[in-house]
């Protein structure tokens, strides 16, 4: 297994805000989020990683080996006094993540792991498994919420959007997986849906 290799040290950190120019309304988040095309639901592909450093200053890296106790190595989560498993490393899909940053650096978001692959309840209900590279990992039941520093970054509007019942269910902001299965996963590597938990 490999160490992980910063490839693109970022300016943002934790206390990042973003810029209200890019900021789009709910109307049309909406026609984008029609626009787009769907991910695949069954097996994708790993798009970015990020880890947090210290001060949650973001750091892409091209590869890293997940692991069940530590999770993402480096990464702000295992520097908390009490990390929780259910919440050990945040998911996002990469086309949303782009239409909801609207142009904006996708390291705002905070979150690990940037795929190509439909991450929305009815696709990934929790205890769904998950094969990114050789590591496995498994869908949680914590939500992934926007919250004030997401609406800091991305506007209020964004932040209502991704919470209305309707739209809730597409988990546009992500999901929270934990590892299961230690692996090595780097960018580009294949993703597998290998089993789909039982939705409610």
């Amino acid at each position: 297994m490999h160490n992980s290799l910063t490839i693109s040290p970022s300016p943002i950190d934790s206390a990042s805000v973003g810029d209200p120019t890019r900021f789009l309304s709910e109307a049309e988040l909406e026609q984008r989020l029609i626009q787009n095309q769907p991910d695949p639901k069954d097996g994708g592909q790993l798009a970015l990683l990020i880890r947090r450093g210290d001060g949650g200053l973001r750091q892409r890296v091209d590869r890293v080996c997940l692991d069940p106790v530590s999770g993402f190595p480096g990464d702000a989560w295992g520097r908390k006094s009490d990390p929780k498993l259910h919440s050990q490393i945040t998911v996002m899909q990469l086309s949303v993540a782009e239409m909801l940053a609207n142009g904006q650096p996708l390291e705002l978001f905070g979150d690990n792991l940037f795929v190509h692959l439909d991450l929305s309840a009815m696709s990934l209900p929790p205890l769904s498994r998950i094969r990114i590279g050789s590591a496995i990992v498994e869908v949680t039941e914590k939500p992934h919420t926007g919250c004030n520093k997401f609406e800091a970054r991305f506007g209020l509007a964004a932040r209502s959007f991704t919470l209305r019942p309707d739209i809730r269910p597409l988990n546009l902001r992500g999901i929270h997986v934990q590892v299961v299965e230690a692996g090595d996963v780097f960018v580009g590597c294949l993703i597998e849906v290998l089993r789909r938990g039982t939705a409610g």
